[in-house]
């Protein structure tokens, strides 16, 4: 049996927890938080013990999920790696890339496994998309589009000191509302960049030093140019909507749902159903945790091959730290 430890007791822990609780491979051995009352909370629902020091912690279990601030991953993955315990990272996995590329390397020098949460991979109608992409019923990707139109206020970023700042969160709007989306359409179209085009914009939330707005244009190595629009500003979190374009037909992903229209008029589509053991967190942030976790302890016991290799993360980390950097210059 594994023995886990979770790092982090905020908004995510509670999804990563519940996972874990339905796996016969692994249990909850431990929850950290530098937050004393929080810590012995989540150790009292989750019936495990309380840290407030994770090196205390990480001494206890074989593997740990950070479910931290972004400025605090690179640091205690690369920690928990050198200690030896598999490392699981809510994303992004550091703000510089260059962090997430010493992380890749410390995992590879020391054996100790490294991987990055990106759950919404494992939705039904992602992987609807990707499988007619793939065995070449659509055809070559011409272009793809994507919105990630949702609202958040003041209050959002001024409950939590490491929100709205370049130094702890690392950006906004694309670092983390639009992140899963960005990588979901990097993944589809399935070909190293180019270029990246991109603007920011702080338009609606002005006690926040990062973008709440930001668009542009990813060129792909394979011709296709792909489009995106974020923003933090609308009234309400709608429905993420991803088109990709192809030789042979369309699919669009609604949230979760796919639609797949082809070029003769016939379709598939594939609806999302509520993980049967009842994982389930915001709806806008998926609801395929349980079967990313699981496949990750699936490899630790019996070597099943991983959907997600930590250097496809570091792909999708890449995009997002050039996008940044092409459009902070506008900001």
């Amino acid at each position: 049996m594994i023995k886990v430890g979770i790092i982090g007791c905020g908004a995510i822990y509670s999804v990563h927890a519940d996972a874990i609780k339905t796996l016969t491979n692994a249990c909850l051995a431990g929850v950290c938080d530098m937050d004393l009352d929080r810590a012995q909370a989540a150790a009292e629902k989750y019936e495990c013990a309380y840290y407030t020091d994770y090196k205390e912690m990480i001494k206890e279990v074989d593997a740990v999920h950070l479910c931290l601030p972004h400025y605090l991953h690179a640091p205690i993955a690369i920690d928990c790696l050198k200690s030896g315990k598999a490392v699981i990272t809510e994303k992004p996995m550091a703000i510089k890339y260059s962090d997430a590329v010493e992380m890749v390397d410390v995992s590879k020098q020391t054996g100790s496994p490294l991987h990055v949460i990106f759950q919404n991979r494992f939705n039904d109608g992602s992987l609807l998309v990707k499988g007619s992409l793939d065995d070449g019923r659509l055809g070559k990707v011409i272009s793809a589009r994507a919105f990630v139109t949702w609202h958040r206020e003041a209050d959002y970023y001024s409950s939590n000191d490491w929100k709205g700042t370049w130094d702890r969160e690392g950006g906004g709007v694309i670092i983390n509302q639009s992140i899963h989306t960005l990588d979901l359409m990097r993944w589809f179209v399935g070909s190293e960049i180019k270029d990246i085009d991109a603007t920011m914009k702080n338009r609606t939330i002005p006690e926040i030093e990062v973008e709440d707005t930001a668009e542009g244009m990813i060129t792909f190595e394979c011709g296709a140019k792909a489009f995106f629009y974020a923003t933090n500003g609308y009234g309400n979190d709608a429905p993420i909507w991803l088109e990709i374009l192809c030789e042979k037909g369309t699919a669009l992903l609604t949230a979760s749902d796919a639609v797949i229209t082809f070029n003769d008029g016939s379709s598939i589509t594939s609806s999302h159903n509520a993980d049967e053991n009842g994982v389930e967190g915001k709806g806008y942030w998926g609801n395929s945790h349980k079967i990313q976790i699981e496949n990750f302890y699936n490899n630790l016991e019996s070597g099943e091959e991983i959907f997600i290799p930590v250097e496809e993360a570091l792909k999708t980390q890449k995009m997002i730290c050039d996008i940044y950097e092409k459009g902070r210059k506008t900001l």
